[in-house]
């Protein structure tokens, strides 16, 4: 989800950082494949920038090269601090840009990174991020399809028509999940977590072959938030039918939002967290300064790598798709981990990235999924009727087409 452009002036080429010493356990791997409702290790890179106000010309001097590394697929690169002064671009001795400590492990088979502003101690920060892990783990258990005593799973193993009490985080993401699935016309859906294994991009091992017509049509009849009934009143769900609930496409920003009351509930104002690039900052990284994030570019198939967009973000989250790093190839012919659950199919159109920037990380994610879904008109509609603020990065013969929605220009043009 970024502009195009080329830096005005040599790269700086910003140093690779493992952030996690070793593979997850495979039950653990957590959310990875995409429907309406499912986008999660393949979210485009996003790293964090340190500058105040920079100029058009200071920002195309960054060349941003993070994402995953191809020969350990569940590390990820630390979160890239930079300091990036009016007369140039410098980074600050020891890692370190300007005092914040920097918090990250993994989770969900991708990183999580959380850097907190000031100094902190050593003893400080370990009791912190004890606290953010315990957050991180109890997400785990509700939400990961990956996990067989996990509560979504427990969830789709019920009898159809039997009432489930739930946790008040599943609750609140399915009740999310439906909002966005109504405004986007189904195109976000959390229940098609089916469709999600018949392409191979689910918690079952991949198939060697497409899935048939039958299949797609018996697990599209399965989905449908008409078919999951939640109550009302109390926190509790039921399935009408055999669908399998998939939240890979909420559950990270979710889980972003809750890493946030927790440092909040510690008093903590100032932070940025991202989890596999789905990020919340609140509060300002030196008291005056705000955080700054750089989204990056789908590559242009003529010219390469591009230079990314710089969002200042002050206490907002944001979230982005992309249907460009992911794929699995059948009989030749290569398909999106993007599935558009109305169709039971991978994307294809147009739209390359989106990125959605939200109060809530949690609707954040779900809305990126969504409006990928959608492809570039539907999107741009969607964007503009519900006020969202919005980058699309669209595929054209003369290259990508950035289209900033009114809300997200009006955001960028009160912060220069």
């Amino acid at each position: 989800t970024m502009p195009a452009g080329a830096p005005a002036s040599p790269p700086l080429l910003l140093p690779q950082v493992e952030s996690c010493t070793g593979s997850l356990p495979e039950h653990n791997a957590g959310p990875r494949s995409a429907t309406g409702a499912i986008a999660h290790d393949h979210r485009t890179a996003v790293s964090s920038l340190r500058e105040p106000h920079p100029t058009e010309s200071e920002e195309n001097t960054i060349d941003t090269k993070t994402g995953r590394n191809s020969a350990r697929p569940r590390c990820a690169l630390a979160l890239l601090l930079l300091l990036v002064p009016t007369l140039g671009v410098a980074t600050p001795e020891n890692g370190d840009p300007s005092g914040t400590s920097l918090l990250q492990g993994s989770v969900f088979g991708t990183f999580y990174e959380v850097s907190l502003a000031g100094e902190w101690s050593g003893q400080q920060q370990e009791q912190v991020h004890e606290g953010i892990r315990e957050v991180l783990a109890e997400i785990d258990r509700s939400m990961s399809t990956y996990r067989d005593d996990s509560e979504v799973n427990a969830f789709n193993a019920t009898d159809i028509g039997t009432w489930m009490e739930l946790s008040a985080p599943l609750d609140k993401v399915l009740r999310i999940a439906r909002q966005v699935s109504l405004h986007t016309d189904g195109a976000f859906d959390v229940t098609a977590g089916r469709l999600v294994n018949l392409w191979g991009f689910g918690p079952d091992s991949p198939p060697d072959h497409k899935p048939t017509v039958q299949a797609l049509e018996a697990a599209r009849a399965e989905a449908g938030h008409g078919n999951l009934e939640l109550e009302p009143t109390r926190p509790r769900a039921r399935r009408q039918s055999s669908l399998q609930l998939d939240l890979s496409g909420i559950a990270k920003g979710y889980a972003v939002g809750a890493v946030g009351q927790y440092l909040e509930s510690r008093g903590i104002h100032d932070y940025l967290v991202n989890i596999g690039g789905d990020l919340q900052a609140r509060g300002y990284r030196d008291g005056t300064q705000a955080w700054r994030i750089a989204v990056e570019m789908p590559p242009d198939p003529a010219t390469g790598p591009r230079a990314p967009v710089v969002i200042p973000l002050l206490d907002k989250a944001v979230a982005t798709s992309g249907d460009y790093r992911n794929l699995r190839e059948y009989e030749g012919a290569r398909y999106s981990h993007i599935i558009d659950p109305r169709n039971g199919r991978p994307i294809d159109h147009g739209l390359a990235s989106v990125t959605v920037m939200h109060d809530s990380a949690t609707w954040a994610d779900a809305y990126a999924t969504g409006l990928m879904v959608l492809g570039t008109g539907e999107a741009e509609a969607v964007a503009g009727k519900r006020a969202l603020k919005v980058i699309l990065v669209s595929r054209a013969a003369d290259g990508p087409r950035i289209y900033k929605s009114p809300a997200m220009r009006a955001y960028l043009e009160a912060r220069r």
